[in-house]
């Protein structure tokens, strides 16, 4: 009897099956992953924005009108970039955010959502919830929250570093 394929291997065309499910699990996140970030990519283009400076502007606008330090914006991104300053001087220069320099501490940048800013995230609301929208049509609401608790014990099982060949884990076990 033929093994059935997933629809992950008939998605990227892998013929052998994969070494683990573990292994298939994590390669599914990444591409659902990668499928998300580009419905997203492709509601922002045609307004000139993309998925990471739109994630800035909505955290500025979460700050309600006060000013916030460029390393406290970094620190919530979805999606982490080494290129902050290069993400803020593009917003900056489309008139979208407005930076200062901390009068208490002049090595601080904060930053703040314009005018601009706040009205390209009001036209955007709408087409944002597309994407939710899609899940919601295929999703149970407690299939959801399943997902969420998955999702959260997968990110933070790799946020702890790994364990080299000869090294002791954290629970003192010897791995290898």
């Amino acid at each position: 009897m033929a093994a059935t394929s997933s629809r992950l291997q008939r998605e990227i065309r892998q013929t052998r099956p994969f070494r683990s499910v573990w292994h298939e699990a994590f390669l599914c996140v990444l591409k659902t992953a990668d499928s998300f970030r580009r419905a997203v990519a492709a509601l922002l283009e045609p307004h000139g924005i993309t998925p990471q400076q739109y994630n800035v502007l909505r955290i500025l606008r979460g700050a309600g009108g006060e000013a916030m330090p460029t390393l406290a914006i970094g620190e919530r991104l979805i999606e982490e970039t080494p290129g902050m300053t290069r993400l803020l001087d593009r917003l900056e220069a489309k008139r979208l955010i407005r930076r200062e320099r901390c009068r208490q501490d002049r090595r601080q940048v904060l930053c703040r959502i314009s005018p601009a800013g706040l009205r390209l995230l009001e036209s955007l609301d709408p087409l944002i919830t597309g994407p939710e929208q899609r899940l919601a049509g295929v999703w149970k609401a407690a299939e959801a929250k399943a997902v969420i608790g998955l999702l959260d014990r997968a990110r933070e099982a790799m946020e702890v570093p790994p364990v080299r060949k000869g090294q002791k884990s954290s629970r003192g076990a010897k791995k290898g």
